[in-house]
Order: C-alpha cells, then sequence, then structure tokens
C-alpha cells in the first residue's frame, strides 16, 4: 500500500463555485449559498473566496455574514442542481480511474495506482484532473494526494486548500515534518470535544497523539483510541470502493420547524410526517429495523434543552405508524413541555427486509401490502398525492418538505 496512489479530490466553495460559474454577473461579487431567513434556515452553505476574505464562515448564521459583508450576494440553494453536478464530476474522474469513491457531494476518493504509465505522474494527473473540472464545469478543484485514504484527506483539508496550485502530496516520508505540526484539532476524526480531552492529557499536536502510547488511548477509548492513534501515524488499510453508500447502519430524517412547536399535538404532527419519510427511505433499501431513535432540541439556545433516546422494537419494520408509535412513547416519556425547535427521528439496527419472522399478532402482511401501495401511488402521482390527514393541519410540513431536497429548495 505504500506505493498506492489516492487522491482525494475536493471542490473549493462548491455551491458557490456552480452560483458564479452560472452567472456571470457574479464573478467578482462575494457570493454565498444560503437558506431562507424567514424560514429559520438562513445559514451560509457555502461561502466563495471573496466573501471569506471578509471573514464569512460556512455555517454561521447570515445575519452574521451580512455585518462583516455588508454588500454580500444571497443565492437561494438549486440543491438537484448541485447533485446533478457532482455526477457529472465523477463522470470526469472516471475518465482516469474506474475506482472513484462519492464521499461527500463535493469530495470524491480516485484510486489511480498504476495509472501514470497511462496519464503521467500523479502531479501530473492531479494538474489534468483539475483543467478537465475547470474547463468544462467551471469549478476549481483541490486535490490531496496519498498513499491512502486518510493522508489524502489531511493533504487535501490542510495542504492544498492552502498552496497556490491546490495539490499536495502527504506521506510516510514527509507527514512528520508536516502534518504532525499541525494542532490535534485539525486531525480527521477529532472534534472539539475529543480536541479539548486531548489537551487535558497535554497532547497539543498530531505529532503527540502519534506518539502517545496506544494502550492508553485504548483503554480510554476503546477501538477508537487505537484508530486515532492509528491516524495520526498515517495508517489506513480502508480501500477506495465504489460501494461505500450501497450499506447503510442507519436511516433517519431530522427537521428543523419554521416556528417553535409549543402543543403536543403540533409535535405529534411532525413526528408522524418524518416517521412515514424515515419508513419510506427504508424501504426504498429494501431495510427494515430494529431500533428507533428520537431525537428533540428545545428553541432555547441560552439555555439548551431536548432529548436523544432510543427505543428497541419486538421485530424489526419500516411501516410508518410503527415508528410513530415508538417515537411517540419516547415523546411523551422524556419531553420537558418546553418549546421545540427541531426534530429528528432514526431507524437502526438495519437488516434486509426480505427476511424476516411472520408475527400471528402485528399483521406484517398487511401492512407491507398498505405501505407498497402508498408508495405506488407516490411514485406515479407525486409525494403529496396521498398524505395523513394531520398533514393539512397548521403543524403540517409534508407539502413544503416535497419542493425541498437535504432540506433546501431543489
Amino acid at each position: 500500500m505504500m506505493n498506492d496512489i489516492i487522491f482525494l479530490v475536493d471542490m473549493q466553495s462548491f455551491y458557490a463555485s456552480i452560483e458564479k460559474s452560472a452567472n456571470p454577473n457574479l464573478k467578482n461579487q462575494p457570493v454565498v449559498v444560503a437558506g431562507d431567513p424567514e424560514r429559520r434556515s438562513g445559514i451560509i452553505l457555502a461561502a466563495c473566496p471573496l466573501a471569506k476574505k471578509y471573514g464569512v464562515k460556512t455555517a454561521e448564521a447570515l445575519w452574521e455574514a451580512q455585518q462583516k459583508c455588508p454588500h454580500l450576494v444571497i443565492v437561494r440553494p438549486r440543491m438537484q442542481l448541485y447533485i446533478d453536478i457532482s455526477y457529472q464530476i465523477t463522470q470526469i474522474l472516471e475518465r482516469f480511474t474506474d475506482q472513484v469513491e462519492v464521499f461527500s457531494v463535493d469530495e470524491q476518493f480516485m484510486d489511480l495506482t498504476g495509472c501514470e504509465r497511462l496519464f503521467g505522474d500523479m502531479n501530473t494527473i492531479a494538474r489534468k484532473v483539475q483543467e478537465e473540472i475547470q474547463e468544462e464545469l467551471g469549478v476549481y478543484a483541490r486535490v490531496g494526494m496519498g498513499p491512502n485514504k486518510i493522508l489524502a484527506k489531511i493533504a487535501c483539508d490542510n495542504f492544498a486548500k492552502k498552496n497556490d496550485e491546490g495539490i499536495f502530496y502527504l506521506s510516510q516520508e514527509n507527514m512528520k515534518q508536516t502534518m504532525w505540526k499541525l494542532p490535534v484539532g485539525k486531525m480527521f476524526g477529532v472534534g472539539s470535544r475529543m480536541e479539548r480531552h486531548f489537551h487535558r492529557m497535554g497532547i497539543q499536536t498530531i505529532g503527540d497523539l502519534a506518539n502517545y502510547p496506544v494502550h492508553y488511548l485504548k483503554k480510554r477509548w476503546g477501538i477508537n483510541g487505537e484508530v486515532l492513534s492509528n491516524i495520526a501515524n498515517g495508517i489506513d488499510y480502508s480501500p477506495v470502493t465504489t460501494h461505500t453508500h450501497n450499506s447503510q447502519k442507519a436511516v433517519g430524517h431530522h427537521m428543523t420547524l419554521p416556528r417553535d412547536y409549543e402543543t403536543l399535538e403540533d409535535i405529534k404532527i411532525i413526528l408522524l410526517e418524518l416517521s412515514e419519510e424515515v419508513a419510506k427511505r427504508a424501504r426504498s433499501k429494501n431495510y427494515r429495523g430494529h431500533t428507533v431513535s428520537l431525537g428533540v432540541r428545545g428553541a432555547n439556545f441560552d439555555h439548551p434543552t431536548g432529548f436523544h433516546r432510543q427505543i428497541k422494537l419486538t421485530s424489526p419494520t419500516n411501516y410508518g405508524m410503527d415508528l410513530f408509535q415508538a417515537a411517540l412513547q419516547l415523546l411523551n416519556k422524556h419531553w420537558d413541555g418546553l418549546p421545540v425547535r427541531s426534530v429528528g427521528v432514526t431507524l437502526s439496527q438495519l437488516q434486509s427486509a426480505d427476511v424476516y419472522q411472520l408475527s400471528l399478532f402485528d399483521a406484517s402482511v398487511e401492512k407491507d401490502q398498505l405501505s407498497q401501495a402508498m408508495d405506488d401511488i407516490r411514485l406515479k402521482f407525486g409525494q403529496t398525492a396521498i398524505v395523513r390527514a394531520s398533514s393539512l393541519r397548521d403543524g403540517g410540513q409534508v407539502f413544503d418538505r416535497s419542493k425541498k431536497i437535504g432540506g433546501h429548495y431543489k
């Protein structure tokens, strides 16, 4: 694996770059792609380099960004367009190798091992990748390179994004002089909470973590401690695979509400809609699940409230009302009665829907037939062709959500 050539290709300010490419009038403007502030989704999803020069950051509130840059140009997200262009980028990368792994909508891994004879050395290939994406789609790509996926990812995030070429190679040979000097919070897999833990242990840099006795890390965090140690030492055995998203551990859906939901009746409406959506997604992927989780976040940011709890079902299901009844049980038990800002429902411990234990008591066949009939109607006539009557009330969001992809309008 030391001689493998792995790329992580990342699109700079992906959403904003697409919008600027589509509209030449935006070329020299500080552009951000952001949600709708009137529906409490006014969060920066992407900021172009010009906007970032004013201090605008991804994931900050739109009003904060406007204070930093009053002449900010705000574009509403077009999620279907971004997904379509992401697919076109995959097709470009597949001209160089058939081993392309979609890591996210704007990041993709490539295994180019053995491709040097066809396209040149890895720096030449990286430049060709950049050129073809830029010429055909108007998006600038940064390329992190390494002998494995983790080093390619760290190379891209910490070095390729910050140099003029947008290309960097990170290897076992140069990581001690480069990666090990970075703050430990810059390492892939280390969030702010884990960073605080490391600081209390005297671990300030990635190099400190790499040289920390692994048995202490395993004692504290189990197998995850060993994984973190491996990452710090540039060790990663996971292959680039085209089947990354073929299997899932869970199916879920989360929604930030357009207003604070204060009554149990309103929350039950959104709970049923989310349960139906999760069940439909599970059926589309041919899954049933054993465990239902409910996450609720309160409306008060200064004094956060809410909970995240789960319940194990007696038998696996992908029927919406089963999920709803389980989620409602969790809500009745754990909700503190305070206004709610967001709700999420998740089905986990998945298994194939083809094999399950028939029961004399839960009408499994009838549930399957009813679910299939509803799915067929929605497939033929649209997602809102058949809805629960409760969704017609003020708290219902199913009609608005049907116009969105990933929580944003198409």
